[in-house]
């Protein structure tokens, strides 16, 4: 399962659960031979007490563990650390299954048998596609919403919305069209990348979470607003209008 080191991923530390000792020693050999640090737990107990101990960038997360739902793994996970970026490798290939992953938490999901090579370019695509912070970013104001992307952060009369990263990156993208119809395939590619392998399933539970999150805001807001509208268009994308 070895590939060829194309970049420097040192700093990026990922933690693997996955009880199949074959996978486990082939995930962790091929992480680490393409510069990446993996620590790898059979266990989920083990894996919570490690992230735990230690942060961690990524998570590449077995579903049927023998202590444990991988379910479970993620949404406490998830909850400890926002920014994480969660990678469910499962058997399970039932749509209902793969949608209580992506609404568990996780960002992105593979399905087993997978290579080595297709886990890296999902791994690379994930972390290129994480918005860089710059100071010239300027606060956006959406109707009472305002999205800082420099500082990541989504307020509603200065009171933080929590998103999950991709639901922050697609409000971020859909922001930077308000008022634009923005097709699923620009959506895909810019909040995930152009070179997509997986289901556009990924796209519908994200939007799915932001636009709960945003009601769930306004809902329990102090003060009453009102929150730029997302517009679905059917058989092209979404629309954000203020």
């Amino acid at each position: 399962m070895r590939t060829h080191v194309t970049a420097d991923h040192s700093r990026h530390r990922v933690l693997v659960v996955e009880d199949d000792d074959t996978i486990g020693r082939h995930l962790e050999s091929g992480l680490r031979g393409n510069g990446y640090a993996p620590t790898w737990n059979r266990t989920g107990s083990a894996a919570l007490a490690e992230a735990a101990r230690t942060p961690y960038d990524v998570l590449l997360l077995d579903l049927g563990l023998p202590d444990m739902d991988g379910l479970d793994i993620a949404r406490t996970l998830r909850a400890r650390h926002p920014d994480l970026l969660i990678i469910i490798l499962t058997a399970r290939t039932d749509d209902i299954d793969v949608i209580a992953g992506l609404d568990a938490g996780a960002d992105d999901y593979l399905v087993k048998p997978f290579s080595l090579t297709v886990l890296l370019a999902r791994l690379r695509a994930h972390l290129r596609r994480r918005v860089v912070a710059t100071p010239s970013q300027e606060p956006v104001r959406l109707a009472d919403l305002v999205l800082d992307v420099a500082a990541r952060r989504c307020t509603l009369h200065d009171a933080d919305i929590e998103l999950r990263p991709k639901e922050f990156d697609l409000l971020a993208v859909l922001a930077r069209h308000a008022g634009e119809a923005v097709s699923r395939e620009t959506l895909m590619a810019e909040v995930w990348d152009e070179n997509w392998f997986g289901s556009t399933k990924t796209l519908d539970v994200t939007m799915a979470g932001l636009r709960r999150r945003l009601t769930e805001a306004a809902d329990i807001s102090a003060r009453p607003g009102s929150l730029p509208r997302i517009t679905t268009l059917r058989g092209h994308g979404y629309r954000l209008e203020i």
